[in-house]
C-alpha cells in the first residue's frame, strides 16, 4: 500500500482513477513500521544543538516503541485512553504516537511552547490519562496536570539516553522506566476508521476544539506528499516545524516513513536561517516543509547556494499565499529548487496543493485539489457549488476520505454545524475558509470566515489571547487581531482599553504581554498593545474586529 500519485498519468487521470483502499486489519504503527523490506533502513537522523547526533532505524523505533507500548499497557494504558505528548523533535515524541497506535489508544500532541492554562485545557477537555513531557516543560506540565483529574502521569524523558533513567523532576516517572524489558507487541486489531489521534484548532472563535482523526489521517496525506515533492519520494526529509502541528507531522513526518524514508529531527527552539541551511547540508535533506516565515528569514542569508552544499530539490510550504519574491528567491538563489504551496487545516489537511510536472503554479494560488479528495466551493447555508469565480466556503466530501476528521470531541453540536449536504447528497464538511476556483479548477484563498491569526506559520485564536489579557486587574476590554507584518505574515495586535482611572502606558503593555506569554504559548503574546479609549460593538456587545483591522493606522 503506497498510493504514489503516478506522474507520468497527467492529473485529471490520476484525479479520475484514484481509490482508497485500507486492507481490514489497518493500523498507523504497522504501516509505518513494520511493512517496509528492509527494516534495518534509517528512519530518523537525530540531531542535538550540543553536537550529539543519533540514527534509528525503523527496527530500532519498532523495538523501542513495542517496549513503551508494553510499560504504558502495564500502567493501565488501554485501547481508547488518551496519552499527550509535549516534547519537541526528539524520539520520544514519535515513539509515544507509535506506542499509541499500536495499544489503540489515542495520541494527544501538544506543543512544547505551551502555557500552563493553554496545556490545563486540553489535557482536561481531552481527559489525558498519561503526559508525556519534555524536561524543558515538566514543570510547566506539572502546574497544569495538577489541576486535571484524570492525569495519573506525566512521564519525563531523560535529556540524553532514552533508556537510562537519570535523574527525573520530583512528580514525574522516568521515561527509561516505561520502557518494560519486552522487545515484542502484538498490535491490538484496528482499522482504518478507529480513533488514533486527537489534534486542538487554534481555538478562533472559543475554546479550543479537539479534533478527532483515525488511523488513515497519514496515509491520506501521501497523495499530496509525493505531489508537492515533485519526485518518486525517495530522499530524505527535515521541517523545523514543531512536530506538535499536523503541518510538521502531516506534510512531512509521517508521510516520509509511510514511504520508507528517513527524517532528521532536531530540536531548534527559535528558527535560526543559518542553522537550518546547516542542518540541510549536514544530512542531505532533499525535501523539507517550510512556513512561509521561515522562508522570509531564508531569503536574508547571503548566497546560500554557493555557502552550503545544498540537496534540497523541492520545497513545500503552507499557511498564507506565496509572493512571486519566494518563488524567484528559490530559482535563483537554490539553483532551481522548487517551491509548492499546499492547503488545509486540522480538520482536513492536504486537499490542495501545487505539482510542477502536471500544471504550471499561479502566483496567489493554492494550486489544485489533489486526487482522492472531492473539494468543492459551496454555499455555506445550501450546499450549492458555487460558479468558477464566486467567492464561497471551501468544503471537501466527508465520506470515504481519510483526511477529514471524525468529529470535534465532545461537541456533536460543532460538528454538525461544520457538516452540510453537498449537492452530491453526500456530507461535506465546511472548512470556514473563503475563496473561489477559477475556470481551470485552481483554487484561490481569500479570507477566514472567522478571525484566525496566522503568525510565523501558527494558528491563533483571538479569544482564548483576549481571556488571558482580561484577567489583568487593569484591563476592561480588548480585542486581538491579526495586522500585516512582513515577516511573520501577521503579528498578534491587541486593543486595550484600561479600567477606569487607569493609563495605558509601558510598563502596563510589559505587563500584559508578560502575562499572555507565560500563560498561552510563546508565540500567542501581542507583539503590539494599542491603549484605546474604547472598543467598536455590534449591539449585541462583541467586538468588531473587522473595524480594528480595518481602522489600524499604525500610529
Amino acid at each position: 500500500m503506497t498510493w504514489h500519485v503516478t506522474l507520468g498519468d497527467g492529473y485529471e487521470d490520476a484525479r479520475a482513477s484514484f481509490e482508497w483502499e485500507f486492507p481490514p486489519d489497518y493500523n498507523l504503527a504497522h504501516d509505518l513500521l513494520r511493512k517496509h523490506d528492509d527494516a534495518d533502513a534509517p528512519a530518523l537522523y537525530q540531531a542535538y544543538p550540543d553536537g550529539r547526533r543519533e540514527t534509528y532505524s525503523f527496527a530500532d523505533l519498532d523495538r523501542l516503541s513495542n517496549r513503551l507500548a508494553n510499560g504504558l499497557a502495564a500502567r493501565g494504558v488501554d485501547r481508547g485512553d488518551r496519552v499527550a505528548v509535549v516534547c519537541p523533535q526528539r524520539p520520544a515524541n514519535a515513539l509515544t504516537h507509535l506506542a499509541c497506535w499500536k495499544l489503540g489508544a489515542v495520541s494527544l500532541p501538544l506543543s512544547v511552547l505551551f502555557g500552563p492554562d493553554s496545556l490545563r485545557y486540553r489535557l482536561d477537555d481531552s481527559g489525558a490519562r498519561v503526559v508525556v513531557a519534555d524536561p524543558s516543560v515538566s514543570e510547566t506540565v506539572l502546574d497544569a496536570a495538577g489541576d486535571v483529574d484524570t492525569v495519573e502521569h506525566v512521564v519525563e524523558p531523560t535529556d540524553g539516553d532514552l533508556t537510562v533513567p537519570g535523574d527525573p523532576t520530583d512528580g514525574t516517572v522516568a521515561f527509561a522506566d516505561l520502557l518494560v524489558a519486552d522487545t515484542e507487541f502484538a498490535i491490538v486489531e484496528t482499522d482504518h476508521e478507529t480513533p488514533a489521534m486527537i489534534l486542538y484548532t487554534s481555538g478562533s472563535t472559543g475554546p479550543p476544539k479537539g479534533v478527532l482523526h483515525e488511523h488513515g489521517l497519514w496515509a491520506g496525506h501521501c497523495p499530496a506528499f509525493s505531489m508537492y515533492f515533485e519526485r518518486s519520494v525517495d530522499g530524505v526529509y527535515w521541517t523545523p516545524a514543531d512536530w506538535a502541528w499536523i503541518g510538521a507531522l502531516g506534510d512531512l513526518l509521517f508521510p516520509a516513513w509511510h514511504y520508507g524514508q528517513p527524517v532528521v529531527g532536531y530540536p531548534m527552539g527559535t528558527f535560526d536561517p543559518e542553522t537550518a541551511f546547516e542542518v540541510v547540508e549536514e544530512f542531505d535533506v532533499t525535501g523539507t516543509f517550510l512556513p512561509p516565515t521561515a522562508i522570509r528569514m531564508l531569503m536574508d542569508v547571503e548566497a546560500p547556494a554557493e555557502r552550503y552544499d545544498l540537496s534540497v530539490e523541492a520545497v513545500c510550504s503552507g499557511g498564507e499565499p506565496l509572493t512571486a519574491e519566494i518563488l524567484a528567491w528559490a530559482d535563483e538563489e537554490l539553483s532551481g529548487t522548487v517551491v509548492n504551496e499546499l492547503y488545509g487545516q486540522t480538520e482536513a489537511n492536504l486537499l490542495v496543493t501545487n505539482c510542477r510536472e502536471w500544471f504550471d503554479a499561479r502566483v496567489g494560488s493554492m494550486g489544485r485539489p489533489v486526487p482522492g479528495h472531492d473539494v468543492a466551493v459551496l454555499d455555506s447555508e445550501t450546499g450549492e457549488e458555487l460558479p468558477a469565480g464566486e467567492v464561497g466556503e471551501f468544503a471537501v466530501r466527508r465520506t470515504g476520505d481519510p483526511v477529514v476528521f471524525r468529529e470535534y470531541w465532545n461537541a456533536p453540536e460543532k460538528t454538525a454545524a461544520a457538516t452540510v449536504e453537498g449537492p452530491d447528497g453526500d456530507d461535506w464538511h465546511l472548512t470556514g475558509d473563503l475563496g473561489s476556483r477559477d475556470a481551470e479548477g485552481y483554487c484561490w484563498f481569500k479570507s477566514r470566515d472567522d478571525d484566525v491569526i496566522i503568525t510565523s506559520g501558527y494558528r491563533v485564536g483571538p479569544g482564548e489571547v483576549e481571556n488571558v489579557v482580561l484577567d489583568h486587574p487593569d484591563v476592561a476590554q480588548v480585542g486581538v487581531v491579526g495586522l500585516p507584518d512582513e515577516t511573520r505574515g501577521e503579528r498578534i495586535t491587541a486593543f486595550v482599553q484600561p479600567v477606569s482611572g487607569v493609563t495605558g502606558d509601558d510598563d502596563l503593555r510589559r505587563a500584559i504581554q508578560d502575562l499572555v506569554r507565560e500563560r498561552l504559548a510563546k508565540y500567542e503574546y501581542p507583539r503590539e498593545v494599542v491603549f484605546v479609549d474604547e472598543l467598536p460593538q455590534t449591539t449585541t456587545g462583541k467586538i468588531q474586529r473587522r473595524k480594528l483591522r480595518e481602522g489600524y493606522d499604525g500610529e
